[in-house]
């Protein structure tokens, strides 16, 4: 008897759970032939048994074409279905409440806990409007929808990952720069009424705690570590094709 492998040629074929399960089997090795059997395993939805099974040379093709299909660039979209429910990204960022900061903060920046950071990002749609806006279900905590966040194609995740972090970067930048130079503006002033040297001292203290803090929330802008390709290394060629059987 015959097993086909079906393999996914694009990583909206692949739920966001089974980069989080093959990135804590992998993570941290150098053995290059497990990392192989692992991403045929999870990915091709394989038990191991018969990933053993597989050719050499179909695992060196099956290596490369993860290696590839994981080089591919996301694209950010505002909403995306897991099976019938259709799920919004949050329409205004600013209107974030503490609760949904503090879970997104806590979350988003590991693999292992990104599914309840999209549980933030993303929920269902309640209302939609023919100028193609919606609205989306107010915020309960990431316990409703996180399980569920799981099976979220991978494609969607990663790009909202790097639009998140893109954003978040350009925010900090931005009213980071304002204040400082508010500061400054403020520094002169009092320079120049007072010409009291506490006020100079104390302005550049100031600015240079602005200087820290811009450094601190730079390093907390961090992407999860979605490299697949750093955990697989590039093998031999090969000329497999994208369905493969296995002998039983």
């Amino acid at each position: 008897m015959k097993t086909e492998i079906v393999i996914p040629t694009t990583l909206s074929e692949i739920p966001l759970m089974n980069y989080q399960k093959f990135i804590k089997l992998v993570e941290g090795s150098n053995d290059e032939e497990l990392i192989a059997q692992k991403s045929i395993e999870i990915f091709c939805g394989l038990n191991m048994r018969d990933v053993l099974k597989i050719k050499w040379s179909d695992v060196v093709g099956l290596a490369n074409h993860f290696n590839e299909l994981f080089q591919q660039k996301t694209e950010f979209k505002t909403t995306f279905k897991i099976k019938d429910m259709e799920f919004g990204f949050i329409p205004n960022l600013e209107d974030m409440s503490f609760g949904e900061y503090v879970d997104l903060d806590h979350n988003i920046g590991k693999v292992e806990t990104f599914h309840k950071a999209m549980a933030v990002l993303y929920r269902p749609i309640t209302k939609k409007t023919k100028q193609g806006t919606y609205e989306i279900m107010p915020y309960s905590g990431t316990d409703e929808f996180a399980e569920l966040m799981k099976y979220t194609p991978l494609d969607i995740a990663m790009a909202a990952s790097v639009f998140f972090y893109h954003l978040g970067n350009d925010l900090v930048q931005a009213s980071l720069t304002s204040l400082e130079l508010e500061m400054k503006k403020n520094k002169e002033l009092n320079t120049t009424i007072q010409n009291g040297l506490n006020s100079i001292s104390n302005g550049d203290g100031i600015i240079q705690s602005m200087h820290s803090l811009k450094e601190t929330l730079q390093s907390l802008m961090k992407l999860p570590n979605w490299e697949y390709g750093s955990a697989l290394p590039t093998l031999l060629t090969s000329d497999s094709e994208l369905k493969l059987k296995i002998e039983n």
